[in-house]
């Protein structure tokens, strides 16, 4: 049996982004975007997916490709490729869209997109935010999400170097 795509959000380019976030705009709907590489989904993400997701009427995720995760974290992240990762954010209820961006940072996706709100984790400060000032130039808002202190990628990776190395 075929997977039932409907009951996945969408992986879209920039083009279709725009235009589903035009047609929500009409229906005085209220897009939120948040961004980052989701290489390992864990349940910090999926609080902080679902947290971004109530702040509005649907969540687009910016989703950095994998040679942007690599220059943010090195190798030999990300662990698990671009179309991976999309598919399992696309699969969460949560999120609605998932567009890929190849920069450290979504400042020129978040230029062409404009969404109403943009939310990170309140590990940032706002002030801090290289793309807070694009969002606040286009009338949006920025909020912060709770962070779930010792739920990243990096400490599970730890985790499991830990548990590995101990000879268990």
């Amino acid at each position: 049996m075929p997977t039932p795509e409907y009951l996945f959000g969408r992986s879209l380019d920039l083009p279709e982004a725009i235009a589903v976030r035009e047609m929500l705009r009409a229906r005085n709907k209220k897009v939120v975007f948040t961004n980052g590489c989701f290489d390992i989904l864990h349940v910090g993400h999926a609080e902080y997916l679902a947290w971004a997701r109530s702040q509005g009427d649907a969540l687009f995720v910016g989703l950095n490709s994998d040679d942007s995760v690599r220059d943010l974290k090195g190798a030999p992240r990300p662990f698990v490729p671009y179309e991976e990762r999309a598919r399992l954010l696309c699969a969460l209820r949560s999120v609605d869209v998932v567009i890929g961006f190849s920069e450290r940072t979504p400042e020129a996706l978040l230029e062409r997109l404009r969404p109403d709100i943009h939310v990170k984790s309140a590990q940032y400060r706002v002030e801090e935010l290289p793309e807070a000032r694009i969002v606040l130039a286009h009338g949006g808002e920025v909020r912060l999400a709770p962070h779930r202190e010792g739920s990243s990628t990096t400490d599970i990776v730890e985790r499991i170097r830990a548990h590995f190395s101990s000879g268990r």
